[in-house]
């Protein structure tokens, strides 16, 4: 097999192995996609697949502005035009549901609420507030009667998701948000059945897929993982242990795919010893690498079958083309740093293509 040859992908054929990742560029005002980002993912729609951005499921579960929701009408409109420009091109593409938890402020957070989380433990992250970089807020514990209201916000925003054309979702349980807030245990100190043993925290999870299988079928759900990224200082005593758990109960759903970022996403972390093979090993379906791959290492991973598929972040923002590249061999766009996380077209949009 090669990184160019189609696959399919639960109901899918996608013609290549190529996926872009998910990642957040606070382009959409007032959290609602616009004429930005319907070109953006156009241009790039020659991936295998698109994973749409990390898109609020609630109001509760927003972390900051601009980053687009999936939970008003206008939302769901705004996403339309998104993915009918991507279907125009040929492509397909999955929107990313996101619950923050943690992983924002109380000054800014719609009417002031605390951001939640499974434990009363605050992230080390940082966000831009007012044009002023400020630390996490701390968050309040979820009770045991507001969880069924967090798994029916996952289930609403995969009602919306299909209302606005995408072709599946992905459960974003990693980077430190909600899911992996419960999955982790350096941020999961509950002592109730959703804390404790790796199963217990993996309580949320499985019925979040629950719901979310129930309204779109399995073949349109994908799951993302990052079992040693310390984002946001999350981490666990015994990722191994807790992975294994997680992958294992994962194949009774038969899924789309398994997204995985295989070690941490900042270059400063220590790396966490972990062993990626043996997590593969375990899925049965089909599995996307993640995370510092370029295209000799991902052919590679495809020609080998350590991975069915490879996800590509920054290579994709510099380059909505890159599959063109890669398949001709072109030089690739230097990454303009500054405009990742910006607003308007500079860095966004106006990358050239060959």
């Amino acid at each position: 097999m090669d990184l160019f040859d189609p696959i399919r992908v639960g109901r899918y054929t996608m013609r290549n192995r190529v996926v872009m990742a998910a990642m957040t560029r606070n382009r959409s005002p007032n959290e609602i996609p616009g004429d930005l980002n319907v070109e953006y993912y156009a241009q790039r729609a020659s991936a295998g697949l698109i994973v749409a951005e990390s898109t609020a499921i609630s109001e509760q579960g927003l972390g900051w502005r601009e980053s687009p929701g999936i939970y008003t009408p206008a939302m769901v409109a705004g996403w339309k035009r998104v993915t009918d420009a991507v279907h125009a091109r040929g492509g397909h593409i999955f929107l990313q549901l996101w619950h923050c938890g943690r992983c924002t402020h109380i000054d800014w957070r719609p009417g002031n609420n605390h951001p939640v989380a499974p434990s009363a433990i605050r992230s080390i992250g940082a966000m831009t507030f007012d044009g002023v970089r400020t630390q996490h807020g701390e968050p309040r514990a979820l009770t045991l009667d507001e969880l069924p209201g967090v798994v029916a916000q996952y289930r609403h925003a995969t009602i919306n998701a299909l209302a606005a054309g995408f072709d599946g979702v992905e459960v974003h349980a990693g980077n430190g948000y909600l899911i992996d807030q419960f999955l982790q245990d350096a941020s999961n100190r509950r002592d109730d059945h959703y804390g404790g043993s790796p199963e217990n925290r993996c309580r949320i999870l499985w019925e979040v897929l629950d719901a979310v299988v129930a309204v779109a079928g399995a073949d349109r759900v994908g799951i993302h993982i990052s079992p040693t990224n310390v984002h946001h200082g999350i981490s666990d005593s015994d990722p191994e242990k807790l992975f294994a758990v997680v992958t294992d109960g994962l194949d009774r759903y038969g899924l789309a795919y398994l997204n995985v970022v295989e070690g941490a996403t900042d270059p400063t972390e220590k790396e966490i010893p972990f062993d990626w093979a043996r997590l593969r090993k375990r899925f049965k379906g089909v599995y996307i690498a993640n995370n510092n791959y370029d295209l000799a290492k991902a052919r590679e991973a495809v020609r080998s079958g350590r991975a069915d598929m490879v996800s590509f972040g920054r290579l994709y923002i510099a380059n909505p083309d890159l599959v063109e590249r890669f398949r001709k061999g072109a030089p690739l766009n230097p990454l303009q740093g500054p405009t990742i996380i910006a607003a308007g077209p500079a860095g966004y949009t106006d990358y050239p293509t060959l």
